[in-house]
């Protein structure tokens, strides 16, 4: 199998299925050998049932954390290539073909940048558009030296192999810090593509956690420093 489209999930059935049904379109467009694999993370709302009916794979992983799901969709994977995105209708699952090919063409990760592919009306709060993401990818350009210029992107993509070699281990929301700095610090290539973000499809508020979660990856990459 080439892919795998790996979504994380928590309580996301207000937008699982769109998502769903988009990478599903992807695949039959391109004629892919491929599957959509959700990592739930515990979820209440029938998330899981959803996209088994659909025809998704799920996978379910008990440590939570958006780090530990990602993880545990990563190994359950069964493509040689995983290209992974938010359930929420952020991101674009029909127009993918940029990762692929960059993947194809040999490169080891392929992370979006939403400030040169555009970030739609009310899809970014202010606080993280203008300082937060900004700041923190600035200090991980300057710990990692590598030109992401989002650090912060969920829409990626990467070799299932390269991956699973480099042992990540962080559980939470500094996972996306710590699979960059990763990479950065590897032998594999690197490849940006401008990536559009929309505003999120769901009513219920979202995961992320403004200051827990841009604390998280600060210090992660002091750690860093360190080492």
């Amino acid at each position: 199998m080439e892919l795998t489209i790996l979504m994380p999930c928590l309580n996301e059935r207000q937008t699982l299925g769109l998502c769903i049904q988009q990478a599903q379109k992807f695949i039959k467009d391109n004629k892919l050998s491929a599957e959509i694999l959700i990592a739930d993370n515990g979820s209440t709302d029938g998330s899981q049932q959803l996209a088994q009916d659909l025809g998704a794979r799920v996978v379910h992983v008990l440590l939570k954390g958006y780090g530990n799901a990602l993880r545990g969709g990563i190994e359950s994977a069964r493509g040689k290539y995983i290209i992974m995105g938010d359930c929420d209708m952020s991101y674009d699952f029909l127009h993918l073909e940029p990762f692929l090919e960059a993947l194809r063409a040999s490169n080891d990760f392929v992370i979006g940048n939403r400030f040169s592919g555009g970030i739609k009306k009310g899809a970014m709060p202010i606080l993280h558009r203008y300082f937060g993401v900004p700041l923190l990818s600035y200090i991980g350009r300057m710990v990692y030296k590598v030109p992401v210029g989002d650090f912060h992107c969920g829409l990626r993509g990467f070799n299932r192999k390269a991956i699973l070699e480099l042992k990540l281990e962080t559980e939470g929301m500094e996972f996306a810090t710590e699979m960059i700095g990763a990479f950065a610090r590897s032998p594999y290539k690197i490849k940006v593509i401008p990536t559009v973000l929309s505003k999120d499809g769901r009513n219920s508020r979202s995961h992320i956690r403004t200051f827990r979660d841009g604390w998280r990856h600060l210090t992660l990459m002091l750690r860093d420093i360190k080492h």
